[in-house]
């Protein structure tokens, strides 16, 4: 049979990891139907059955504050999934189990996997299993995501609750108070047939809760006036009798639930001895050294990417160098070998010779998020960007994202309450040096700063990090002004990365880069080799070209940033399209099929060492690529904000990089 399970859980409890140690390899990213956010599925085998399985937005409840709340319990509500896996962390029973209540309350099909058992038992929690199985009425598996312990005995259960599904919501007791407003409540509901799609008492939990998308759907209901009078006597009751509000009220009884079994269910040491968490924390977060610990991190990091790239970079460079020359040898000069050679393998693999980099770059990042260290790099952050810009440190979150792809970081603000705090942070992420600018920076670090490779590089970045600061620091005081509300932050325990989850997250990232290689590159690189073949008769690229004289007619605006030549102005104008296209730009211009030091003596004809930098500090901060503006218009809604973006990127590039260089003529290095 086809069986199709969701994985649900908090942030930051094995979820991911699961579904990486389910799949495998058999998985996709892509996005909701309608929706802009991720939404990955995977499959495998199981005996005869094929299970699908799709691994939902991480949330702590199922309300409709956030738009991946909304996509969760849909996915539960209308996707008729056969069961869902409810990931905990069983070092956290308390906060995880506050979300299994609530899809108990929608009455899912619920499996609970218990992950996390070996840090449970280092701090000495002994979890009766069994008992808290019983208490909730529906299965509980240890399990541990890192590996396969666990997994079968998971599947097993999830294949007997297919055929046997549980009513979660039997076990459910929120006391007698609630319950006996919640049966007035479900009794009205009840009177129109059209809202019992879904549990009538879940509707009237979330009718006291004040969500939005079920009273609008209640609004339409023949008893709607009704309902709402019920509804309004309810939260009347409850504010004379505790004082607080129905969502406070019912907040206060979910907990109650999880106390009542956490009490029968788990044994606590009578004291607690701090973790391995709490001592690393009380280093890495410390108020003097975090922010010292964090710059040191990215620095090794730099460092090892180019250092362990360097040998991969020098093999895929000789293997297009042979085919190059192959090409020209077996074709002999002709138009179709010029497009071949400067054309395609000088767009696209003057490129693709940047693949290794950008597999060790992610593999080190990804280690990091893993690890649980990156939360920890946005906590020690939070107290300069409160005081600096007056962000608070949830925005770095989205702009650490940045380093990989702007798009994902652009996507992040929305975990941000406020909308100017958000569309403040969606301004400054472009900053952020993405990978797809990595080419960019190893072509000119290789030619001209090949004994300063790490350092340069980690200087670009932390350039990057300042500018989002200081142009963050303005708006705030400009356009968004405002009181920052404060926040918390979640620093998950610190755990061994797994090997398949961390290569799969690289590999991920690593295939796109190549798939756009093979597109968007590709056809960028088509587009420059016309170009630079027309008028018919004029040398390949030659000023002459039609290439040349749009590179011409542009240059005199970047003269005064030291950029003189009409090829590198055409690099910039083709990398508004995707940043990594100024490597494939550059490549194609000089012919240079094999990229490497050959590109390298090229580049020496049109930069300085000092023009070089300048010109990597443009790319770094100028316009950002078309994936990211046309994010910015989906998330906003509105082409005002990806303009004031492309405004601000821009004007803040040109200025930076007149700076630099001039600066640097003054101190003697033009």
């Amino acid at each position: 049979m086809n069986i199709k399970i969701g994985l649900a859980g908090n942030p930051n409890v094995g979820k991911t990891t699961l579904f990486n140690q389910l799949t495998g390899l058999n998985q996709h990213v892509g996005n909701w139907p309608g929706k802009t956010v991720e939404k990955a599925e995977g499959h495998l085998k199981y005996g005869e059955d094929k299970i699908d399985v799709i691994d939902l937005p991480g949330n702590y409840a199922l309300s409709a504050h956030s738009i991946e709340e909304i996509v969760s319990r849909d996915f539960i509500v209308d996707e008729g999934a056969d069961v869902i896996i409810n990931v905990v962390d069983a070092t956290n029973l308390e906060r995880n189990l506050y979300l299994t209540t609530q899809m108990m309350e929608l009455n899912a099909n619920l499996v609970l996997a218990l992950n996390m058992n070996k840090f449970a038992k280092k701090r000495d929690l002994k979890i009766d299993i069994k008992e808290l199985s019983q208490l909730l009425g529906i299965p509980v598996v240890e399990i541990e995501a890192i590996d396969k312990t666990g997994k079968e005995d998971l599947l097993k259960v999830v294949k007997e609750k297919v055929s046997k599904p549980t009513q979660s919501s039997k076990k459910l007791v929120y006391g007698a108070e609630l319950n006996e407003h919640l049966i007035e409540l479900e009794e009205v509901i009840k009177k129109d047939e059209k809202l019992l799609d879904v549990p009538a008492n879940w509707i009237a939990i979330k009718l006291l809760e004040n969500d939005e998308i079920i009273k609008e759907k209640v609004v339409k209901s023949k008893i709607s006036n009704e309902i709402f009078y019920e509804v309004e006597k309810t939260n009347k009751h409850f504010k004379d009798v505790f004082g607080e509000s129905s969502e406070e009220v019912i907040a206060n009884y979910r907990y109650a639930f999880i106390d009542g079994l956490l009490n029968e269910a788990i044994t606590r040491p009578e004291i607690e001895k701090p973790t391995i968490t709490e001592k690393i924390d009380s280093i890495v977060t410390n108020r003097i050294l975090g922010i010292p610990i964090f710059l040191v991190v990215m620095y090794l990091i730099f460092q090892i990417t180019f250092t362990i790239s360097a040998p991969f970079q020098d093999l895929i460079e000789q293997g297009f160098g042979i085919l190059g020359n192959g090409l020209m040898a077996w074709l002999g000069e002709s138009y179709l070998s010029s497009f071949l050679v400067d054309g395609v393998i000088g767009g696209v693999g003057g490129v693709l010779v940047f693949v290794p980099v950008i597999f060790f770059m992610f593999l080190m990042i990804s280690i990091l998020e893993d690890s649980g260290y990156l939360a920890r790099a946005a906590f020690v952050m939070d107290r300069v960007m409160h005081k600096l810009v007056g962000l608070h440190g949830k925005a770095f979150i989205p702009m650490i994202l940045g380093f990989g792809c702007g798009v994902p970081g652009i996507m992040a603000t929305r975990t941000m309450e406020h909308e100017r705090d958000r569309l403040l942070t969606m301004l400054i992420i472009p900053f952020m040096s993405c990978t797809a600018r990595l080419p960019i920076y190893a072509m000119l670090i290789a030619a001209f700063f090949s004994a300063q490779e790490g350092n340069v590089l980690f200087a670009i970045y932390f350039i990057g990090v300042v500018v989002a600061i200081i142009v963050a620091a303005i708006l705030k005081k400009t356009v968004f002004k405002g009181i920052t509300s404060p926040f918390v932050m979640e620093l998950p325990s610190y755990k061994i990365p797994s090997v398949k989850g961390i290569l799969l997250h690289t590999w991920e990232k690593c295939s796109g880069f190549v798939k756009k290689a093979g597109t968007l590159i590709f056809a960028v690189a088509v587009i420059v080799w016309v170009l630079g073949s027309f008028p018919l008769g004029v040398e390949y690229a030659a000023q002459e070209s039609v290439l040349g004289q749009i590179g011409t007619i542009f240059t005199p605006i970047f003269a005064p940033l030291g950029f003189t030549h009409w090829e590198s102005t055409v690099s910039l104008i083709t990398g508004v399209a995707a940043k990594e296209v100024v490597v494939g730009t550059l490549s194609s211009v000089f012919g240079v099929a094999e990229g490497g030091a050959a590109l390298s003596v090229a580049l020496h004809g049109i930069f300085t060492p000092l023009t070089a930098f300048t010109f990597m500090i443009f790319c770094l901060l100028y316009v950002p690529c078309f994936a990211a503006v046309g994010t910015v218009k989906s998330e906003t809604n509105s082409w005002k904000w990806p303009i004031i973006m492309i405004a601000i990127t821009f004007v803040t590039a040109y200025v930076v990089s007149f700076l630099v260089y001039n600066v640097g003529v003054l101190l003697g290095y033009g």
